[in-house]
């Protein structure tokens, strides 16, 4: 079954609880930095205690030593999903898989808000094909022991034809009714990326800056299901 997160990209904790209340049925929740740091362990435990699983979205790239206490204490905290940058090498994804105990642990690709060009930019060479990269950062990924890649609905069947059937795959960048594409560039509605093999579909803004948030997220679960 294909699940929704709703990305809680809001600045305060109070604004998250409140939407999480208005949203029926709603299974998992995104925290990234900004409501993290505003919220802290507490909104964790908020949210856990409605039942809301959480996926910390910190995309961790860092030194090994230092990525897997973060991991450690994630997976303390009962945090269900968290990320890490498979760019950051061999050695700290395998330092984040042994420290993630029952936490499952994705990998972020390529973001999206990276075009070939700025990515290449970014990696200091000339414009990339992004669809190989995400398979060759998959790859990676899945011989580190990663439960779950982080891709953009684009790539999605490369993806699944690398990890095989039962990893899951995480795709933000989930935009609907013609919402705009804000900061993310490579972007596609629902279907597209549920057809390629996702399993799990990150949804904010489109949620987040909607006049009835609960009518759009139902109707994006009702679509998927």
């Amino acid at each position: 079954m294909v699940e929704v997160i709703v990305a809680l990209d809001l600045p305060t904790a109070t604004d998250a609880l409140r939407l999480a209340d208005r949203l029926p049925g709603l299974r998992w929740a995104k925290l990234g930095p900004m409501l993290f740091l505003e919220g802290g362990p507490g909104l964790v435990r908020q949210l856990k205690a409605r039942g809301i699983r959480i996926f910390l979205d910190f995309k961790w790239h860092d030194i090994p030593s230092t990525v897997a206490g973060a991991v450690g204490a994630a997976s303390r905290l009962g945090i269900d999903l968290a990320t890490v940058h498979v760019l950051g090498g061999e050695e700290m994804r395998q330092a984040a898989v042994a420290a993630k105990d029952g936490m499952r642990l994705a990998g972020v690709s390529v973001l999206t808000s990276h075009t070939p060009e700025s990515y290449g930019k970014a990696v200091g060479a000339a414009k990339q094909d992004l669809a190989a990269e995400v398979g060759r950062l998959t790859r990676l990924g899945v011989q580190a022991g990663l439960d779950a890649i982080v891709t953009s609905p684009l790539e999605v069947a490369r993806v699944r034809a690398i990890a095989g059937p039962d990893r899951w795959i995480v795709v933000p960048g989930i935009r609907v009714g013609g919402s705009a594409p804000g900061d993310q560039q490579r972007t596609a509605d629902p279907g597209q990326a549920v057809a390629g093999g996702a399993t799990h579909l990150v949804v904010g803004r489109p949620i987040l800056q909607a006049a009835e948030p609960a009518a759009v997220y139902q109707g994006i679960c009702e679509a998927v299901a």
